[in-house]
């Protein structure tokens, strides 16, 4: 049975999916399906949030007050497994054709510019202490590289997170915990 208390050791990485947003997050039986896995992951997943703060103060010190004016969640990765379609999908001009046994990839071009945004789930699997959801709207926001080397080719990706809903929402973070009686 699932516990996640604030004594659980969160350990491992998952799977990230993708689907492109259309107005509401899918179901997760609906998101989590092989065809929208975005590539198995090396290195983990990080979720940063960063928020900016306007601070006024007097001349002498002796009043303070703060208040939150902008915040940001990025989360970040890197895809060991990838193709031509994936990268597309990390490009706001990427666009992909398949016929005749291939598949061709474009990349660039401002004109081409898709104006998509993607329902992204990032999924930690714990059988012993309960799963992990992490859910954000966003768009890569960083390029890519692709590093052809001796080792493998991992693509890294940074999506940095929209608004989800109509109260701003950047991420939704889903804990699986025991059912109240």
């Amino acid at each position: 049975m699932a516990k996640r208390d604030n004594k659980t050791i969160t350990l491992g990485s998952g799977k990230l999916y993708v689907a492109e947003f259309t107005g509401t997050i899918p179901e997760n039986t609906t998101l989590e399906v092989e065809e929208n896995l975005l590539g198995l992951i090396k290195g983990g997943a990080n979720i940063a949030y960063t928020p900016e703060f306007a601070t006024a103060t007097d001349d002498l010190g002796l009043v303070k007050k703060q208040k939150i004016m902008n915040e940001e969640i990025v989360l970040s990765t890197g895809l060991i497994t990838w193709n031509g379609s994936t990268l597309a999908k990390l490009s706001a001009t990427g666009r992909v054709e398949e016929a005749a046994g291939k598949r061709t990839t474009k990349i660039g071009g401002l004109g081409k510019d898709n104006g998509k945004s993607y329902v992204l789930r990032f999924v930690h699997e714990d059988a012993a202490d309960g799963n992990v959801r992490a859910t954000i709207v966003g768009k890569n926001t960083s390029g890519f590289t692709l590093p052809f080397s001796n080792e493998e080719t991992t693509v890294d990706a940074e999506f940095t997170a929209l608004p989800n809903d109509s109260e701003g929402t950047l991420l939704i973070l889903e804990e699986e915990i025991p059912a109240s009686a």
